[in-house]
């Protein structure tokens, strides 16, 4: 059953139409990725749906319930939102930006119960960010940065989370080991994930369900094998006739090597 829905969905930005017509749905325990060009309208997909931007036209769903209708705080206890804009807190440890994500249940003074704390280590856990979770934020790297921001957004309990290119300024080690955790997540923890990324390589390995936005709409949508084709990659991405299929085999081919490591 479908979880997250939009619904002719039309986003841009000061009443502008960038991208119309945006239908695309979640259901819990699956992953959804758009590709697209830089510019294309990935993040601002994402951050229509995540309610950071207002829409121009259509409507978007939560577990049948419009999000319009929804306050902040339960649209926060069922959805977690991971954008690119990077968190810089001072004096923080990575626990404690972890334990913020708590704020739809905590209160407005934000004290931890034993519960609170006990979902704050389990998301350090399935993120794989125990051991630095004490280190100051500002003193661990931009992958580890990613790992607990991740866990702050599991920290919510959400259903579904929407993430915005989580793999950008990651060395290749975070690069494949970040889709794993999401992946793990997903599965585990029945969420459903929507992402963008721009990293073509990784998305047959971890997405079960792809759209392509080009165009100013989506302009296919459907498993990785069927999305990312050498026809699709010269139309939309400017590579040369002939080019696209070349690349589009190289892309299957290295998600296959991926797939031992996510999984």
């Amino acid at each position: 059953m479908d979880y997250l829905q939009t619904d002719a969905l039309s986003v841009g930005y000061n009443g502008k139409t960038l991208i119309s017509k945006v239908a695309l749905s979640v259901q819990r325990g699956r992953i959804v990725t758009l590709i697209g060009p830089n510019g294309s309208g990935k993040s601002t997909i994402l951050k229509t749906i995540a309610g950071q931007l207002p829409r121009i036209g259509g409507a978007a769903y939560l577990d049948g319930e419009e999000l319009r209708a929804c306050s902040r705080n339960a649209i926060a206890r069922r959805m977690a939102i991971l954008m690119t804009a990077r968190m810089d807190p001072e004096l923080m440890t990575c626990r404690d930006v972890v334990s913020s994500g708590r704020y739809p249940y905590t209160g407005k003074l934000g004290i931890l119960t034993a519960e609170d704390r006990k979902i704050v280590d389990e998301s350090l856990r399935r993120t794989d960010a125990e051991a630095f979770a004490d280190r100051p934020f500002q003193a661990v790297s931009d992958g580890q940065r990613q790992r607990i921001m991740l866990a702050r957004a599991l920290c919510q309990e959400p259903e579904v989370l929407v993430l915005d290119e989580p793999t950008s300024f990651l060395d290749i080690q975070f690069k494949m080991d970040l889709p794993s955790v999401i992946r793990r997540i997903a599965k585990q923890k029945k969420i459903g994930v929507i992402l963008s990324m721009h990293e073509l390589e990784f998305v047959p390995a971890v997405a079960e369900r792809v759209a392509c936005i080009g165009g100013g709409r989506v302009a296919c949508l459907g498993t990785p094998e069927e999305v990312i084709t050498g026809r699709n990659l010269e139309q939309f991405f400017g590579l040369q006739k002939d080019a696209g299929e070349e690349v589009a085999r190289g892309i299957h081919e290295y998600a296959q090597a991926l797939r031992k490591w996510i999984r």
